[in-house]
């Protein structure tokens, strides 16, 4: 006993220095992502795209991630986990220089693919080696900063990004990312970890699956509004007897990620190595963690992605003025993934995820009510600012059930289902809400074009409104322009589209609440225990 008070002892006094690095690496992929919506309105002008398709940069991003990572972390037990961190490092620090120097939108989008690609490697790397290089309460509040990381990224991705976006341009922001790469490459030389196993072998048919799954499951949300909800649009590259491919993907990602879950299964049950091992979601609530996960993020990528949209593309103003607006909200995710370990000794995670969905369901259905054109409004910082209270919370809160429920071996297996769930969840979601927004101000524009006859059908037959998407309000009358209304009618149509642009944004935010409703269920599934009486870790299956 003596000895093994001893060795705690010792584990307990492990340096911070390492934990330095993979604090950056996470605040690295973060600021990453977070930094792309505070640049859609300077790539929309520079690039001429609309904002749907620059919303494909964060969308390739998550794709890469979700469809590689439990890839990523095979190859990280097979050649070692710091070896095979410094590689991924340097080529994000490439996909930095190629958002740097982006001739087009295309490189962007390819730029994201190149740094998805890498994340998904970090992700699990990242668990891994807090777990080699951390022991007992060391261990607890490393994998506690990761989600603090995630949250300061956020404030500091609006902030500075905002900030440089309006005086300089979108471009220095991702200068910050690749500074970042080059300082934790640096340090990853402080990190120890046990040399790789070459006698693993990765499990290509689970790859291809689980790859090919996420890539239908992401294409076919991030298209339901350009190719068709139902039925096809000249937009579609085809159809199938006249209906859209955009659901029919979907249907056939989700067919395929059963076949995978199945696939491994058996794979398992034949004492061979998985891609992935599920018995890391042998509980019922380790999968309510998983279900909570996806849930709360995929809100707040939609969150993340709506207001920089309103706020950039639909009023004109500045990144800098998105920032302000995302304050609130980006600075409380922060403190309170920082500050909520201290209730775990009080409350159990059931408690905790509960009280978290109520506060992101009712902040999201009061800012459906109290939202306007000014984002700067007591209620609506109050709404965002409750949001905020509930996100954080969630996000720390169910990354550190899955973990703490899972042997040190499986560390890799928990950060390929944490990065697969986070980012498949972010990439949805801001395809989601895209496609969603669009569709209701479809609907809206149509609606609103019928109940106002100061808009003649002469006037509305040279507009083509069935390519209707959010545009400001200088852009409008730039269309205005080359037609034959009047400026009467002009006006009549700006005030017509600020209308309806706000009464979808509206019917979003009661969506996304009814969304963050339903999660209520999975949380009341987490576990009851407090940290004090949590369980040790099934020992690994025996084969």
């Amino acid at each position: 006993m003596t000895q093994t008070t001893a060795a705690h002892e010792t584990q307990e006094r492990a340096s911070w220095v390492p934990m330095i690095g993979l604090f950056l690496a996470q605040v690295l992929m973060s600021f990453n992502v977070a930094a792309l919506p505070i640049s859609i309105g300077g790539m929309v002008d520079e690039f001429g795209v609309p904002p749907t398709v620059v919303s494909s940069t964060i969308v390739t991003y998550g794709l890469a991630v979700a469809a590689l990572v439990m890839t990523g972390a095979k190859l990280g037990q097979r050649i070692g986990w710091v070896v095979v961190f410094r590689v991924v490092i340097a080529t994000f620090a490439g996909s930095a220089l190629m958002m740097i120097f982006s001739p087009t939108v295309g490189w962007a989008i390819a730029g994201q693919a190149v740094a998805g690609a890498s994340a998904a490697i970090i992700v699990p790397s990242l668990v891994a080696l807090v777990a080699e290089n951390y022991h007992g309460p060391q261990q607890a509040t490393a994998i506690g900063s990761l989600g603090s990381a995630r949250a300061i990224s956020g404030v500091s991705a609006f902030f500075i990004g905002g900030t440089l976006g309006t005086l300089v341009g979108w471009r220095p922001v991702f200068g910050i990312v690749l500074g970042l790469a080059v300082v934790v490459f640096l340090l990853s030389f402080r990190l120890r970890s046990d040399a790789g196993d070459p006698g693993i072998r990765i499990d290509l048919v689970a790859a291809v699956l689980i790859g090919a799954a996420i890539v239908s499951l992401t294409l076919g949300f991030n298209n339901l509004n350009a190719w068709g909800l139902f039925y096809a649009r000249d937009g579609a590259p085809f159809d199938l007897l006249g209906l859209s491919p955009a659901p029919l993907l979907v249907v056939l990602g989700v067919v395929l990620g059963q076949v995978f879950f199945g696939w491994t299964r058996r794979r398992m049950a034949d004492g061979k190595v998985p891609l992935v091992d599920l018995s890391v979601l042998g509980r019922a609530s380790e999968r309510a963690a998983v279900y909570a996960m996806f849930i709360v993020v995929a809100l707040e990528a939609a969150l993340n992605f709506t207001v920089p949209l309103y706020i950039q593309i639909v009023q004109g103003r500045t990144p800098f003025d998105t920032a302000l607006a995302m304050m609130p909200f980006n600075l409380t995710v922060f403190v309170t993934a920082t500050l909520i370990v201290r209730f775990y000794r009080r409350y159990p995670p059931r408690t905790i995820g509960v009280f978290g969905f109520v506060l992101t369901t009712v902040a999201l259905g009061w800012l459906a009510f109290v939202v306007t054109n000014n984002w700067e409004t007591l209620p609506t910082i109050l709404g965002l600012f409750v949001f905020g209270v509930g996100q954080g919370a969630l996000v720390t809160l169910v990354f550190n059930v899955l973990v703490t429920a899972a042997p040190k071996r499986l560390a890799g297996d928990v950060g390929s289902i944490r990065g697969t769930t986070q980012n498949l969840a972010s990439a949805v979601g801001t395809a989601l809400a895209g496609a969603l927004l669009v569709t209701v101000l479809s609907v809206g524009v149509g609606r609103a074009v019928v109940d106002h006859p100061e808009l003649p059908p002469e006037l509305v037959a040279q507009v083509d409104l069935d390519n209707v998407n959010f545009v400001s309000n200088d852009d409008l009358r730039e269309v205005l322009a080359g037609t034959d209304a009047d400026a009467q009618q002009v006006e009549a149509a700006v005030a017509l589209n600020e209308e309806a642009r706000l009464d979808t944004l509206r019917i979003g935010l009661l969506i996304l609440a009814g969304l963050s409703a339903t999660a209520i269920l999975p949380a009341s599934r987490l576990p009851r225990y407090r940290p004090d009486e949590i369980p040790d870790p099934r020992p690994a299956p025996t084969s």
